[in-house]
């Protein structure tokens, strides 16, 4: 089964749309193909009580799939979350705080969600994507406010997944692919080019060193569209204040 729409190691094409709601802080919606995600940024003084005496603050995500993203229902998670769905959460949790200053953030609690609206592989990866945009801009819009003086951003990052399907290396895969790799990657990075987690599986088949590097070259020339992408979300000045 061959791609007819991209190559083999191409990204689909990926959209943020910022303040898809009225949020006072970031909001984007995410598409990346047919997987579509809305990210949103929440800020408290609510910090957990083991950080009460730091003066520093944190960050938590929360990832959620609505009813019917997919082709077949979804039971909504009404208490207990599944054990996929706390695995993404601290996937995305962990890549975030690699982006955050918390003791230039002070003592504040950033909540991020991730609700998945429509899914087609990809889910956690573009929910990084998005939660990114959506926490930069967070941050610009309590600095217009005069919530921060300084920047606690420390820079972009993105996600992306490869793996193997009918014995070919490809990148950013649907799900049909996924559901038929044979080897299923999740890599996250910064744009600096430094590794913040990778996630590797054999699914039906096994992998050498040779075929890792090549997941990892792929994966880094598709992280690095994606930030360049995201960077362009933004002014020069915007970038400026963001990134000083």
């Amino acid at each position: 089964m061959g791609r007819i729409d991209r190559l083999s190691n191409e990204e689909r094409k990926i959209k943020f749309t910022k303040d898809f709601t009225s949020s006072d802080y970031g909001s984007v919606f995410v598409e990346c193909g047919k997987t579509r995600v809305l990210c949103t940024v929440s800020v408290s003084s609510k910090i957990p009580d083991w950080m009460k005496t730091s003066n520093t603050g944190w960050l938590t995500a929360e990832y959620g799939m609505i009813p019917n993203c997919s082709k077949n229902r979804i039971s909504r998670e009404k208490h207990l979350s599944s054990g996929r769905t706390k695995e993404i959460q601290r996937l995305i949790g962990r890549s975030l705080r690699t982006v955050v200053d918390f003791e230039k953030l002070g003592p504040l609690m950033l909540n991020v969600d991730c609700d998945v609206i429509e899914a087609d592989g990809g889910t956690r990866t573009t929910s990084i994507n998005g939660a990114v945009v959506a926490l930069a801009d967070s941050f610009l819009k309590m600095h217009k406010r005069g919530e921060l003086e300084k920047s606690p951003f420390k820079g972009f990052i993105a996600a992306i997944s490869v793996g193997i399907v009918e014995g070919v290396p490809v990148c950013d895969l649907e799900y049909s692919e996924d559901s038929n790799a044979d080897v299923d990657m999740n890599v996250v990075m910064n744009s600096l080019g430094q590794f913040i987690e990778i996630q590797g599986t054999s699914e039906k088949g096994l992998f050498d060193r040779d075929k890792l590097n090549i997941f990892l070259d792929v994966a880094c020339d598709s992280i690095k569209r994606i930030i360049e992408i995201q960077e362009s979300l933004f002014t020069a000045e915007e970038i400026d204040w963001l990134l000083r």
